[in-house]
C-alpha cells in the first residue's frame, strides 16, 4: 500500500494541493483526471519519490514497489542492445545469479571448518530458492512476449536501443516496467507514442495485471477498459469517483449540480449577512449582533466551485466548393533506402468523405500523408487533387517552423488576416491557451503548447481538403471534444492519422490500412472497422479449423479410389515423407526426454545423498553434492525447454 498524507504546496497565493490525502491498495486502477495545469503529473512525480515532499507525507508498505513512466525520456546513450536494455529490468535476478555463481566458485578455495564456509553455505540456499521462484529461467519468453507486442520485431532485437526514435525509446521505457512488474504503475500518458495496434494489446496486457496502477490519459476509451476508480484532481483537491471515465463522466454532473445550489446558497447567505453589516454598523444598539455575524462569516468554510472546461465553440471556416472527387492516387509507390514503404497503392476519395489512417508505426502513415501535401515525393504512380481543392497538412515537425519571436496571439492573427479577435481568442481557448496564456512567446511555449499553436493555425485557414497527422496527442479531453465536434461539421475532406479511438468514432466515414507495404479501404468508422478485422480473424481461423478437419475425410475418399496396389505405393510414399519431415523432430524430442529422464534420476540420487545427516559431517564432501545438485537442477531446467520446445515443433509438423 502507498498514501499521501495532508500534502500541502502551493506557489504563491495558488494551492496546487490542499491537505491531500489519498491511499492506493493492492489491486486498484485508477484514472487520473484534471485541466491542464491542476497537477497531476506533479501528482504521480510524488507517489513515484521523483519529486520531494515534507517528511512522513509519503509512506510505503515495506515490499511495495513502485515504477513510474513519465510523458518523456531521455535519449538512451547506454550503448546495449534493444534486448539487452530490456534485460536490465531484471538487474536483479541476473544479479543474484552472478552472485550464485561466485559463490560456487569461492566455496571451492574457503576453508571448510571455518566460520565464513558456514555463512556462504547458508547465503548460497538463500539465493538458490529465490531465484528458482522468480522465473528467470522464463525471462527471454517474457522479453520477446513485451516487446513484440509493444510493437518492436524480432529482428530489432540486436539493434542498439539508443538508435531509435523518442517515441521508440518510450515504448521500451514501457516494456522494461512491464517486465519489472511493480506493485504499483504509475503511467503518464502511456497511449502517446502507441498505435492502434499496440495500444489494444496494452490495454489486454494492463486488464490482466496483477498490480495496481494510476493512469494520466487523454484517451477516454482506454480509461474506461483499464480502470475501475477515476480521481479528479481540481483547486488542489482530489475527488474520487467509484467508476471508469464513463461513469465519472455521468456521475459529476450530478455532483456539479449539488455544489452549485451549495455554492449559490452560501454566497446568498454572505451576501445577507454582509448588507446587515454594513447596514447596522454605526449603530451602537446593534453592534452585539454586528459582531456576531462578522463572526460567523470568518469561522464559514468558503465553498469553491472546481475547475469548469469552459464551453468553447469552435467551427470551420466555410470550405470553399470543390469539385465532387477530392483525391486520386493511382500506383503509388515509395522506398526508403531500398526498401518499399508501400506499392501500388490506389485511392479515391469524394467532398465530405472523412478518413482516419491506421496501421502500426513505421507502416507509412505519415509518409502517405506528406507525399499527398507535397511535403516528400513518391517514387513512382501519381496522386491528384481534384477541381479547386485548397489543401492544409499538420504534422508534428510544422511545431518547429513557428516564429520563435511571435505571440501566440500575434501567431494565428498574423496568419488569417480576416479573423475577428473574438474568434482568435477562441480557437485559442480551445487549444488551451487561455488569460495571459496568448500573449506567451513562442520562444517560451512547451513542445506540446508549439504542437497546439501549429494545429490551431493551420486550421484557422479556409480549405477542403484537410491533412492531419496526430492532432489529438497533446489536447486534453475538452479541448478534444471541440475538435470532434467541429470535425463532425466540416463539409469539407478530411485525412487523419490518429490512434485515438473516440476521437475518430464520431465522424470518421472510411477508414484506410496501411500493412505490409500494401493500403486497404474499410466503410465505417473505427468501431466498424475493429469489428471487420475481429470477424475476419474468426473466419481465418474457423477456415483452418475446418481445413483441418476436412483434410481427413478428403483423403479418406481419395484413398477409397486406389487401388490396393495403389494404396500400398501411397502408404509407402506418405511414410517415407512423413519420416523425412518427422524424423529429425522426433529425434530432437527423444534425446531431450531421454536427458530429462537421466537428469531427473541424478537429481533424486543427490537429493536422498543430501538428507543424509553423516553428509555434513564431510565439508569436502557436502560442498561437492550441494555444487553438483545446483548444476543438475540448472540443467535440468535447461533441458525441460529444450524437451517442451521440441514436442511443439514436433506436434506442429504432425497436425
Amino acid at each position: 500500500m502507498l498514501s499521501l498524507n495532508q500534502l500541502d504546496i502551493r506557489y504563491g497565493e495558488k494551492h496546487l494541493f490542499k491537505d491531500l490525502s489519498i491511499q492506493v491498495h493492492s489491486g486498484n486502477r485508477i484514472g487520473l483526471l484534471g485541466v491542464n495545469g491542476a497537477g497531476k503529473s506533479t501528482l504521480l512525480k510524488i507517489m513515484a519519490g521523483v519529486s520531494d515532499c515534507d517528511d512522513g507525507v509519503l509512506s510505503r508498505s515495506k515490499h511495495f514497489t513502485v515504477g513510474y513512466l513519465p510523458q518523456e525520456s531521455s535519449a538512451l546513450v547506454s550503448g546495449k542492445s534493444l534486448y539487452e536494455e530490456a534485460e536490465s529490468a531484471f538487474a536483479d535476478l541476473l544479479e543474484l545469479q552472478k552472485e550464485v555463481d561466485e559463490i560456487h566458485e569461492r566455496l571451492t578455495i574457503v576453508d571448510q571448518n571455518s566460520a565464513e564456509f558456514e555463512d556462504m553455505l547458508e547465503q548460497q540456499g538463500e539465493i538458490q530458492h529465490r531465484l528458482e521462484g522468480s522465473g528467470i529461467y522464463t525471462m527471454r519468453a517474457r522479453i520477446e512476449k513485451i516487446l513484440l507486442g509493444l510493437g518492436f520485431l524480432t529482428s530489432d532485437m540486436d539493434r542498439e536501443a539508443s538508435s531509435f526514435s523518442g517515441g521508440w525509446v518510450m515504448r521500451l521505457m514501457l516494456a522494461k516496467m512491464l517486465l519489472a512488474a511493480p506493485s504499483l504503475l504509475l503511467l503518464d500518458e502511456p497511449t502517446n507514442h502507441l498505435d492502434l495496434t499496440s495500444l489494444t494489446w496494452l490495454e489486454e496486457f494492463l486488464r490482466s495485471y496483477n498490480g495496481a496502477m494510476v493512469i494520466i490519459s487523454h484517451d477516454r476509451m482506454f480509461l474506461d477498459k483499464v480502470t475501475g476508480t477515476t480521481w479528479e484532481l481540481s483547486l488542489g483537491k482530489l475527488s474520487v469517483y467509484k467508476g471508469n471515465y464513463s461513469y465519472y463522466e455521468r456521475e459529476r454532473v450530478e455532483r456539479k449540480a449539488i455544489e452549485k445550489a451549495a455554492y449559490e446558497n452560501q454566497q446568498a447567505h454572505i451576501k445577507q449577512t454582509m448588507r446587515f453589516v454594513e447596514r447596522f454598523r454605526a449603530k451602537s444598539t446593534k453592534a452585539k449582533q454586528v459582531q456576531s455575524r462578522v463572526k460567523q462569516l470568518e469561522k464559514l468554510d468558503i465553498l469553491e466551485l472546481g475547475e469548469e472546461n469552459r464551453q468553447i465553440k469552435f467551427s470551420f471556416p466555410p470550405a470553399p466548393d470543390s469539385g465532387r472527387d477530392v483525391l486520386t492516387i493511382e500506383n503509388l509507390s515509395k522506398n526508403y533506402n531500398g526498401s518499399p514503404v508501400f506499392e501500388d497503392v490506389n485511392l479515391q476519395f469524394q467532398r465530405g468523405d472523412k478518413v482516419a489512417v491506421v496501421g502500426v508505426n513505421g507502416a507509412g502513415k505519415s509518409t502517405l500523408l506528406k507525399i499527398i501535401s507535397n511535403e516528400i515525393q513518391h517514387d513512382s504512380g501519381s496522386v491528384k487533387l481534384g477541381h479547386n481543392v485548397s489543401l492544409t497538412y499538420f504534422g508534428q515537425h510544422q511545431a518547429q517552423e513557428l516564429t520563435p519571436t511571435l505571440s501566440a496571439f500575434d501567431t494565428l492573427s498574423l496568419s488569417v488576416k480576416d479573423m475577428t479577435l473574438t474568434r482568435i481568442r477562441s480557437l485559442l481557448g480551445a487549444f488551451l491557451f487561455r488569460g495571459e496564456d496568448v500573449d506567451k512567446k513562442v520562444s517560451v511555449l512547451s513542445g506540446g503548447e508549439k504542437s497546439r499553436l501549429a494545429l490551431a493555425k493551420m486550421i484557422a485557414r479556409p480549405a477542403n481538403c484537410m491533412l492531419l497527422d496526430e492532432p489529438t496527442n497533446h489536447l486534453d479531453m475538452s479541448s478534444q471534444e471541440v475538435l470532434q465536434e467541429a470535425m463532425a461539421q466540416y463539409d469539407g475532406f478530411v485525412l487523419v492519422v490518429s490512434h485515438n479511438r473516440y476521437f475518430l468514432d464520431s465522424f470518421v466515414n472510411k477508414v484506410v490500412e496501411v500493412k505490409d507495404h500494401h493500403v486497404a479501404v474499410f466503410e465505417g468508422n473505427i468501431s466498424d472497422y475493429l469489428r471487420k478485422i475481429g470477424e475476419d480473424e474468426e473466419v481465418q481461423k474457423s477456415a483452418k479449423t475446418k481445413l483441418a478437419q476436412a483434410e481427413p475425410r478428403q483423403e479418406s475418399v481419395k484413398r477409397q479410389q486406389l487401388s490396393r496396389k495403389e494404396q500400398r505405393q501411397q502408404d509407402a510414399k506418405e511414410r517415407k515423407e512423413r519420416n523425412k519431415t518427422l524424423g529429425p523432430l522426433k529425434k530432437q524430442a527423444e534425446e531431450a526426454e531421454k536427458k530429462v529422464e537421466q537428469l531427473e534420476a541424478q537429481k533424486i540420487d543427490l537429493e536422498e545423498k543430501m538428507a543424509d545427516p553423516d553428509l555434513y559431517q564431510d565439508q569436502e564432501a557436502w560442498v561437492a553434492t550441494s555444487k553438483e545438485y545446483d548444476e543438475t537442477s540448472s540443467r535440468l531446467t535447461h533441458w525441460y525447454e529444450k524437451w517442451e520446445t521440441a514436442q511443439e515443433k514436433l506436434e506442429e509438423a504432425d497436425a
